[in-house]
């Protein structure tokens, strides 16, 4: 017998098996068992429904890691429309473009973020309109408590296939406008189970929500947690004394964060001396470019946390790889910090190349640099309405892959090491330097609080490394180092040609809303006097 994977098996399975356990400690202070917090999705999808929201339509939530958005995710996906989270720190006319993009019917919106929806109401087919508080809000949005209180109607659950699309995460649009990328109940569910296997999440599992969950569903964890019966820390960002205080309070076991949420969370217990007695068993994930081992070092060495590091894209679900692989390092010894850094081994049910420019697949010497290509159950069906982009994606080197843009090594195990973005690798009179490798290095100068490296344009070689440093003492004016002194560190902790060659003190990096440096942004400003992005190194 086949049975369809539909992302409603999460919720049905909690509310079987953990009806009367906690599901969700919210933000308001208000508790909620899984019994409970089913009957407030059930309210909530009858009442989308009562306002005409149909299998298919496409229904926006603009919230932080909120119970709201929970609600409406699984509200959502219920009765089989797309759910479709939104990005809260957009700007309107970026929600402008998406709601008209998606033809989004419906908009449930946090109060603090409904008002950049209110700016473009009127240039939006969008006809429902919700708030979590419309006394707060300004214009005609109903009230999320008093829409479900007065539900007097059972939602209607319609028949669903595993192959249609159940949600939209839009991309950050760092090139051009941003896309939509269609997940199915199958993709989603399958990646639920992957990540539930190799996250090792458990019903006595606290989570803590500092990771968005409009970013690729909160990583899926909006299904895996809910799945297993564990329990959800809500938050309203990211709030360093309050991380602690839910981990001491709430007994957390379970969190992800951006590397730049780590370095906060060194940082505030280096300057506060945080008593970790009553903080341990947490297990703490990041994504991505591995943040600098000593942040690694100071959580598991220090903290006695266990560091987790996975990788992957929107477009892949997210996650492909992780570096959690216990063959291939022991738990006392400092040589784990070389593995755990790497983004590590496919997920299960999944295919990982890194190809050179044929698409063959490079060597496994740690040393030759290819693109990471990607299949698997997770992957996404493609861009919303946009068959060419699809098409590019999953066809430049490879035929069927799904191509990441980033450049990695794969050693002996097959555990690959990213080295840049496609666009961020820096080629210095013929050399490629890998940014990643710089940033390590200069994140160990006592002085040096963050740092992003790009190529800046040089007439001798074409392109030659800058540091973007953030001082530690946060004035880019009294940086309590000098340019030199960080040149002189690269020179000291790199080979010659690698080493940085400018330096500029800034007082922040721009980032995504997960914490993400976007380089893009200080190249541009960089090249901006020249012909092209990319120098003839």
């Amino acid at each position: 017998m086949t049975q369809p994977l539909l992302v409603t098996e999460f919720l049905d399975r909690a509310r079987r098996s953990y009806g009367e356990q906690e599901a969700i400690v919210a933000t308001t202070g208000e508790r909620f068992t899984y019994r409970e917090f089913g009957d407030r999705v059930d309210r909530l999808a009858a009442a989308l429904q009562e306002r005409g929201v149909e299998k298919g339509d496409r229904v926006a939530v603009l919230d932080p890691n909120t119970h709201y958005h929970l609600e409406a995710a699984h509200a959502n996906v219920g009765i089989g429309a797309v759910h479709t989270p939104l990005n809260y720190r957009l700007l309107p006319s970026d929600f402008e473009y998406i709601l008209n993009d998606a033809r989004v019917t419906a908009v449930i919106a946090d109060y603090e973020y409904a008002e950049k929806i209110e700016a473009v109401r009127d240039e939006v087919p969008t006809e429902v309109f919700i708030t979590t508080d419309a006394a707060a809000v300004a214009g005609d949005w109903e009230d999320y408590e008093k829409v479900i209180d007065g539900v007097t109607t059972e939602p209607t659950r319609p028949e669903m296939s595993e192959t249609e699309v159940i949600t939209i995460n839009y991309t950050s649009g760092t090139t051009g406008d941003p896309k939509g990328v269609m997940r199915t109940h199958r993709s989603e569910t399958l990646h639920a189970y992957a990540s539930s296997v190799h996250q090792q999440i458990r019903d006595d599992d606290v989570y803590l929500w500092t990771l968005p969950m409009f970013h690729v569903n909160g990583w899926g964890h909006i299904f895996s947690i809910t799945g297993a019966g564990g329990t959800h820390v809500c938050t309203r960002g990211v709030d360093v004394e309050k991380i602690y205080e839910s981990l001491r309070d709430e007994g957390v076991t379970y969190m992800c964060g951006a590397p730049t949420v780590l370095d906060m969370l060194v940082k505030y217990h280096q300057d506060n001396d945080v008593d970790l007695s009553e903080i341990d068993n947490v297990r703490i994930a990041t994504g991505g470019a591995a943040p600098p081992e000593v942040t690694v070092r100071t959580i598991e060495d220090e903290f006695g946390w266990y560091f987790k590091h996975v990788y992957g894209a929107t477009e892949t679900g997210p996650l492909v790889t992780t570096s959690d692989a216990r063959r291939f390092f022991d738990d006392d010894s400092a040589d784990r910090f070389a593995v755990k850094k790497r983004q590590g081994l496919e997920f299960l049910g999944t295919e990982v190349r890194v190809v050179d420019e044929d698409g063959n697949d490079v060597p496994q010497d740690d040393e030759t640099i290819g693109e990471v290509v990607v299949k698997g159950h997770q992957v996404m069906s493609g861009y919303w309405e946009s068959p060419e982009a699809t098409e590019e994606a999953f066809s430049d080197r490879v035929e069927g892959y799904y191509h990441m843009g980033d450049l990695a090594t794969v050693d002996e195990n097959g555990m690959i090491s990213i080295q840049d973005r496609k666009k961020d690798i820096i080629v210095s009179g013929g050399e490629n330097i890998s940014s990643i490798e710089l940033e390590d290095v200069l994140f160990e100068h006592p002085e040096v609080a963050d740092v992003a490296v790009i190529p800046s344009p040089s007439e001798q070689w074409g392109e030659t490394p800058k540091a973007f440093v953030i001082p530690e003492s946060g004035d880019p004016d009294n940086p309590d180092v000098t340019e030199d002194e960080i040149i002189a560190y690269s020179r000291k902790n790199l080979a010659s040609y690698k080493m940085v060659r400018r330096v500029e003190f800034v007082d922040q990096l721009p980032t995504t809303a997960t914490g993400k440096v976007q380089k893009f942004e200080l190249r541009e400003r960089e090249w901006e006097e020249e012909d092209s992005l990319i120098g003839e190194g």
